[in-house]
């Protein structure tokens, strides 16, 4: 009887320690040069901004606001009847060194405002339209240097604090 041998399947080998170490080995390195592209990949992200945040502008200071006293002045009229105006203001300004010459120049400045405001008519002044003309005419006039040669005053806003047409 003649034996006969069968191939043999040969079960497959598993690895030796060796192998699995270069395999541990290089994962490990695979995994920390991914950690550390990620690190270089957000942190250069975020130097710039970081950058920008330096760089970028100040916010405005507070705006100051200088109250004037209320003024009541006769008006224009057509009518026969007699016409007031109350009016309170409130100027918005850039600095206090503005403020200062404000209140060195006040009684003129408010004189100037008197002339200006006793030539205007009611029906001038009753439309919105007709109040910021009067802001801005305001602004303008205020803004004219008391003294001559001297710098103009800069006036940012007029604001109204009382509005009264009778």
């Amino acid at each position: 009887m003649a034996t006969t041998t069968a191939p043999q399947q040969a079960a497959p080998a598993s690895p030796g320690p060796l192998k699995r170490i270069i395999l541990i080995v290089l994962i490990a390195i695979i995994a920390a040069g991914a950690a550390g592209a990620g690190v270089w990949f957000f942190m250069s992200k975020r130097a710039p901004a970081a950058a920008s945040a330096q760089a970028a502008p100040t916010p405005p200071a507070t705006p100051l606001f200088f109250p004037l006293e209320s003024m009541t002045v006769n008006l224009q009229s057509d009518d026969g009847q007699q016409h007031f105006l109350r009016i309170g203001l409130t100027l918005r300004l850039g600095d206090a060194a503005t403020q200062q010459q404000l209140t060195e120049h006040m009684p003129e400045v408010r004189s100037h405002i008197l002339l200006a405001l006793s030539n205007k008519h009611p029906d001038e002044l009753a439309p919105l339209e007709g109040k910021r003309a009067l802001a801005d005419e305001l602004k303008t006039l205020i803004e004219q240097p008391t003294d001559k040669g001297a710098a103009p005053i800069n006036v940012q806003d007029v604001l109204f604090t009382e509005f009264v047409v009778q």
